[in-house]
């Protein structure tokens, strides 16, 4: 069910939730957080989308901030949905104008579920500072994702100025799957060191930096990246080490070949990553992600990419 409240302020909507969750029996006991969401009026949709694909992993209150060009000063528009449009979750969109959205923790105060860890997304174009914002400052974790916004490699440098624990991004989560095979496969003997690692795929894409400089501070060693131009993503991971490379190839964006010294080729299964899931994984953790931390800070120092 949506119900639609123009011109109207959020304690109204408040109150109105309340209503509708009274009047369908429903509770707010079983959900575990609240993400907030900033986006432009455009977006809203596809972010309310992958917040309800997330929410049936984990129940929450999904507050999203919309900025409308064509809303009148101080003018506020409200949306509830629940029921089949929600997910498992309750959504709230507010659009608003851009200076109201300034002072947007003072929008959602009275829609915070209480006592409920808060994380907040920006789904596209990401603030100066996230930890700064007027919502990243209410927040226990903060997901950007650089690899939608315009300039990628911008804003991975300006993510490594601003950063503090609690940020993540979505570039990082991408390679989940990546820093896991690649450990798997350095786990097994013979454990020589890796002399120089070799990242190839797209040139503007984040991941592919983020996993050099993993790979960089891990290591130890020297890092270079070779950029392709037509490639999605990352393709391609070569670790030199005195036995013989170790090598994942991923051409195709679907399957990957493992070769290692003395073992037979094996094929991985390793298709992109979609949004949905990257969301949901981050949320599962409400602590700092140490490790991207570190690779954010030091480790795009080491392969010179900051």
């Amino acid at each position: 069910m949506i119900r639609e409240l123009p011109d109207t302020t959020t304690s109204r909507v408040a109150k109105e939730l309340l209503r509708l969750r009274d009047e369908g029996g429903a509770v707010a006991l079983g959900r575990v957080l609240t993400l907030l969401v900033e986006t432009h009026v455009d977006g809203v949709e596809r972010a309310v989308e992958i917040a309800n694909d997330a929410s049936r992993e984990h129940p929450c209150r999904v507050i999203v901030l919309a900025a409308d060009d064509a809303c009148t000063a101080g003018r506020v528009d409200g949306q509830i949905r629940v029921g089949g449009d929600a997910g498992a979750s309750e959504v709230v969109v507010l659009r608003t104008t851009r200076e109201m959205l300034e002072h947007s923790d003072t929008l959602v105060m009275p829609l915070l579920l209480p006592d409920a860890p808060i994380v907040v997304w920006w789904p596209d174009e990401l603030p100066a500072a996230p930890a700064d914002h007027p919502l990243g400052r209410m927040a226990q974790r903060r997901i950007t994702d650089t690899v939608l916004c315009t300039d990628p490699r911008a804003a991975l440098d300006q993510l490594q100025r601003s950063y503090r624990d609690g940020d993540t991004d979505l570039a990082w989560t991408r390679l989940t799957v990546w820093r896991g095979l690649l450990a798997a496969a350095l786990d097994q003997p013979p454990h020589e060191p890796v002399r120089r690692a070799v990242v190839s795929g797209r040139g503007d894409h984040p991941s592919v930096w983020l996993l050099a400089a993993w790979l960089a501070q891990a290591l130890r060693c020297p890092v270079s990246v070779v950029e392709q131009p037509e490639a999605e993503a990352v393709t391609r991971v070569e670790l030199d080490r005195a036995s013989g490379p170790v090598v994942i190839d991923r051409p195709d964006g679907r399957t990957a070949t493992l070769e290692q010294p003395g073992q037979p080729q094996r094929r991985v299964s390793m298709p992109l990553r979609q949004l949905d899931e990257c969301v949901a994984e981050e949320l599962r953790r409400l602590d700092p992600d140490e490790v991207y931390g570190e690779v954010l800070v030091k480790g795009l120092d080491r392969i010179g990419a900051a």
